[in-house]
């Protein structure tokens, strides 16, 4: 485990386009999330994108997992976890907008929605997020269906700058990348101390989902 074999895992994703992506066409953002977890011996990245999906119909927190101790596939895509239950209700004509005057069940958790009918389905996901982040994005079932029980967890990241693509700013060249493998390698956090402004927030990537 080094900090170059890190960032080489990192840029093979990147190439063949299974790296995080908040400029995905897919998928309107809608919050995010990084987990670094390691040991001496081994290292994992979760990252997980939550964003509404028409064409998947749902609410979806798209995880990517990365590491030398996958216990199921390889680096890359790991689970889509669609978050709402009842999107027959929220949305009963597919036409992605709010029906009005219904909660959104997740986690079998009704939600009181503040927002009123033909609201796009991406606004109201977005209304939700920041006061029930703990059923949206991924509980520690969730985080570790793809890596060690006993993994311990490094740190946290709510917000990080993220390169505008990937074509011309690979993992390996970029700062946040960078100072993640070094974590990871070090087993350090305090390696992370990033001097670009965090760009995560979905209103700063406004062609997302528009594909």
């Amino acid at each position: 485990m080094t900090t170059s074999s890190i960032l080489g895992q990192f840029d093979l994703c990147a190439d063949k386009g299974e790296f995080p992506d908040l400029d995905n066409g897919y998928y309107y953002p809608v919050d995010a999330r990084i987990h670094l977890l390691g040991d001496s011996i081994r290292w994992a990245v979760v990252v997980e994108l939550l964003g509404y999906s028409p064409r998947g119909g749902n609410l979806i927190d798209v995880m990517h997992c990365f590491g030398n101790c996958l216990t199921r596939g390889e680096p890359g895509f790991g689970d889509f976890l669609a978050r709402v239950d009842n999107m027959e209700e929220i949305d009963p004509d597919g036409a992605e907008v709010y029906a009005g005057g219904v909660p959104a069940v997740v986690r079998g958790i009704a939600l009181t929605v503040d927002a009123d009918a033909n609201t796009p389905l991406q606004d109201v996901f977005r209304l939700l997020a920041p006061t029930n982040r703990r059923l949206l994005l991924a509980d520690e079932t969730e985080l570790r269906a793809g890596i060690p029980s006993d993994l311990p967890e490094l740190m946290r990241l709510d917000e990080w700058n993220q390169p505008e693509d990937f074509w011309n700013v690979m993992p390996s060249g970029h700062e946040t990348f960078q100072m993640i493998a070094e974590v990871l390698d070090t087993g350090d956090p305090t390696r992370y101390r990033p001097t670009l402004q965090a760009n995560t927030h979905w209103s700063l990537w406004p062609d997302a989902g528009t594909l």
